[in-house]
């Protein structure tokens, strides 16, 4: 999927608060640390997953599904395989009043789940992390992809 830095950058400066579907209790697992990153960078993550519903994950109740978020989620971040996508979009669209953007992670993608949601008027990003893309974007990553925190002169 092919998406300009203009459309990419504005949802992302748009976006408030991120449903991450799939969302794991794991440090090391990248759903964990993508949800912490975009937690840090200010915006309101509402972590879905219905095998830790009820416990605590950055300072936010983690929710058994979609349904069980605050209407003011604008964006749903998707942890999932591809086959798993069509229920989690089809609920997106049904009961959250504010969806603006659906994210599909690395790996994920759903052309049929997507034409569904963009018919409705929400914007589909496929195949893409949003923690990646904002450092991209925003200034932090160096060229070897890495935020270093060393300013340095030498090559």
């Amino acid at each position: 999927m092919d998406y300009s830095d203009i459309y990419l950058k504005d949802i992302l400066t748009r976006t408030r608060t991120v449903a991450v579907v799939g969302v794991s209790m794991n440090p090391v697992r990248p759903s964990y640390y993508v949800a912490r990153y975009l937690s840090l960078k200010g915006y309101k993550v509402v972590p879905v997953n219905p095998g830790h519903a009820g416990k605590l994950l950055f300072g936010q109740q983690v929710r058994a599904s979609l349904a069980d978020c605050p209407d003011t989620v604008d964006m749903v971040d998707i942890f999932r395989r591809p086959e798993a996508v069509p229920p989690i979009v089809d609920e997106a669209l049904a009961v959250l009043p504010n969806l603006r953007t659906i994210w599909m992670q690395i790996g994920v993608t759903h052309p049929e789940a997507a034409a569904r949601a963009e018919a409705r008027g929400i914007d589909v990003i496929q195949n893409r992390c949003p923690k990646i893309e904002y450092q991209r974007l925003f200034g932090e990553l160096r060229m070897g992809g890495f935020a270093t925190g060393v300013i340095s002169s030498k090559l």
